[in-house]
């Protein structure tokens, strides 16, 4: 059993940490450079809150609108921490660094998991997998978006809006009229406001009790 969790975890480490590819190159078209890239996978270290962070300066928009809509990603995280509680129990200063891997894929594997000990192994492993192969697949993106140069000449200039649709795409065909409504706002507002502002009326639109009807 705990060769499989272990093999589980390291094989979802590789699997997501390649997309970490992605995030590097695209903070440096973003404007980025790589010190500053690699800070925000090391101690962010949530794929959706990096790549809506990035999303929101390379359109030009203010720290705090990149900040905020970072947050709105990852707030979700949170909800997995009120289950992962009842696995863990008290950590004391470990839950700092519990804190820091409660991921997706960390969350996903250990639920998945029979027993307790089986849950907290497959919690750590792929935590920890998905953090090392993650920031070195980074590093590497980044460094390679070095070397591109001018990234309007390779139509990347528009990669990391793209990337976000990407992540936010599975949701919004199952919150079509939801969706709508955002990208309304965000379209009537975007002339008006400065970059990244539109993005937070858009999310603003879920805030709205929607009532479907019977």
């Amino acid at each position: 059993m705990r060769r499989q969790v272990l093999s589980t975890s390291i094989s979802v480490g590789i699997a997501t940490g390649l997309y970490g590819i992605s995030f590097g190159a695209i903070g440096v078209v973003a404007g980025l450079d790589v010190p500053t890239v690699m800070v925000l996978s090391l101690l962010m270290f949530s794929g959706a809150s990096q790549f809506a962070f990035v999303g929101v300066v390379a359109a030009g928009g203010a720290p705090l609108a990149a900040i905020t809509s970072a947050w709105l990603m990852g707030i979700r995280n949170s909800f997995y921490a009120i289950r992962l509680t009842s696995v863990f129990g008290p950590l004391g200063m470990i839950k700092l660094l519990s804190a820091q891997l409660t991921i997706d894929e960390s969350n996903a594997v250990s639920a998945a998991q029979q027993t307790k000990e089986a849950q907290k192994l497959g919690f750590w492993a792929t935590g920890i997998a998905v953090f090392i192969f993650w920031n070195l697949a980074t590093l590497l993106g980044a460094l390679a978006g070095n070397l591109m140069g001018s990234v309007e000449q390779w139509g990347l200039d528009a990669a990391a809006a793209v990337a976000f649709l990407g992540l936010l795409w599975p949701r919004l065909r199952q919150q079509l009229a939801l969706a709508l409504a955002g990208f309304g706002v965000a379209l009537v507002s975007y002339p008006f406001l400065p970059a990244g502002i539109p993005i937070l009326l858009a999310a603003a639109v879920a805030l709205i009790p929607w009532r479907s009807k019977a």
